[in-house]
């Protein structure tokens, strides 16, 4: 084409030099109008035709593929591809202008395909995460460090064709400063290899919940990539955590307890010992009317008399010879057999009411059972009403709370068992 116009320029008297600059000059003008034509038809004709195909089928990864921007940068590689193999027609030869618009369509080309491989690898990201087998697997991790290869191969071709250097001569040359790509890239690598210790052991997947004081993090975990994994807290705030954090650090999921079927309630109460005392006939005759405790009184007491009979010889009088019951056992019996009858307490897991060391704030007696349900808001009033009941049970045990005395018990006169007590007419008063 360059010598047909040269031809035409000289036929008008045109000299040489001026001759060769206008026909580069209209070579270069409709070159570049060849671009825009290839580039209107691309933004206008394909990219729409293939958008619009996606939206009419009927699978959903072409869908997200639409979406994601693959057929949009597929399309691109139309007007790289008119460009680059038109340019031989304008500018032959291997050397000047010609030999530089071959380089930059190299360079298009592999920009192109870098933008269309980003987009497969996010499209891909979402197509196997929505599937029930990769469900809450950090499949993100993967793709964004396969993005990250494909970035840095990306960077070497492209120095590699404008330096017009052999690609594997410029990564050897790479080899020589690994130490300074490691350095820049550490957290890059390893958030890396984090990612792939998580998943591969299984540790943290989308939708755990996991709890991280160092990073304040105690909420849902809602993504899992490279660098950081988002944690929705419980106040609705947002705590970001290095990946490689929970590889080197501690933290606690709690994805266990969801799975198990059942979720912890472990509380104390706290029995002034002062209250503490062997049970009297009078005691245990009001207690039997209970009827939680109907069987529990009449057996232990056979059993009880049966041990003394065969066992205590002289002064069976005394309470401390021989085994008698204690209301603090009788109330412990009727926590054990309430919980027992609650419905929404999981009778198949760990049950235990039990006594712990006794303290300077009286003896805790502990309730270790687990709930049914594994929601916050219904554990914590499932766990509020066992509470409620059992602190409004416990003074007809003839049992008291520890409490740390107030400034209101100081202020009133009389102590029984060492705790300040209100006169009759003031707790009536109150009352």
């Amino acid at each position: 084409m360059p010598q047909l116009l040269e031809t035409w320029l000289h036929e008008f008297g045109l000299s040489a030099p001026l001759v060769a600059t206008a026909s580069n000059l209209i070579a270069l003008f409709v070159f570049i109008l060849l671009a825009i034509i290839a580039y209107w038809v691309d933004r206008r004709r394909l990219a729409p035709f293939l958008a619009s195909r996606a939206s009419k089928s009927t699978t959903d990864w072409d869908k997200i593929m639409a979406r994601e921007g693959v057929f949009h940068w597929l399309s691109h590689l139309l007007p790289v591809s008119v460009l680059y193999f038109t340019i031989d027609i304008f500018f032959p030869g291997t050397e000047g202008f010609g030999e530089v618009l071959r380089r930059l369509m190299l360079v298009a080309y592999v920009l192109v395909g870098l933008r269309i491989m980003d987009a497969l690898l996010r499209s891909t990201s979402l197509i196997v995460s929505s599937k029930p087998l990769a469900k809450g697997k950090p499949i993100k991790g993967y793709t964004q460090a396969l993005a990250i290869v494909a970035y840095v191969v990306a960077g070497v071709f492209i120095i590699s064709i404008l330096t017009a250097k052999s690609p594997w001569g410029l990564l050897t040359l790479m080899g020589g400063i690994t130490a300074v790509v490691l350095l820049v890239f550490k957290d890059t690598i390893l958030g890396f290899v984090a990612s792939i210790q998580l998943a591969a052991h299984d540790m943290v997947r989308i939708g755990d919940w996991i709890e991280m004081p160092k990073y304040d993090a105690n909420g849902d975990v809602i993504d899992v990539n490279i660098h950081t994994v988002k944690v929705q807290n419980f106040d609705r705030t947002f705590s970001n955590v290095p990946t490689y954090a929970l590889i080197s650090d501690s933290f606690i999921n709690w994805r266990g307890m969801m799975e198990s079927g059942g979720r912890r309630i472990k509380r104390s109460l706290y029995i002034d010992m002062n209250s503490i005392r062997f049970c009297t006939p009078e005691m245990l005759e009001r207690f039997a009317e209970i009827e939680l405790l109907q069987d529990y009184i009449t057996a232990k007491e056979e059993e009880i008399r049966a041990y003394n009979a065969s066992h205590i010889k002289q002064h069976p009088e005394q309470w401390v010879n021989g085994r008698h019951q204690t209301n603090i056992g009788v109330f412990r019996a009727y926590v054990s057999n309430y919980l027992h009858r609650h419905p929404l307490i999981n009778q198949d897991m760990t049950f235990l009411v039990r006594h712990l060391q006794p303290t300077p704030q009286g003896l805790p007696l502990e309730i270790y059972v687990f709930s049914k349900k594994q929601d916050w808001a219904d554990y914590e009033g499932i766990q509020a009403d066992i509470f409620d009941h059992l602190l409004a049970a416990l003074p007809h045990f003839d049992l008291r709370l520890f409490q740390e005395p107030s400034g209101f018990d100081w202020r009133m006169g009389g102590t029984t068992g060492g705790r300040k007590e209100l006169p009759a007419a003031d707790q009536q008063a109150q009352l």
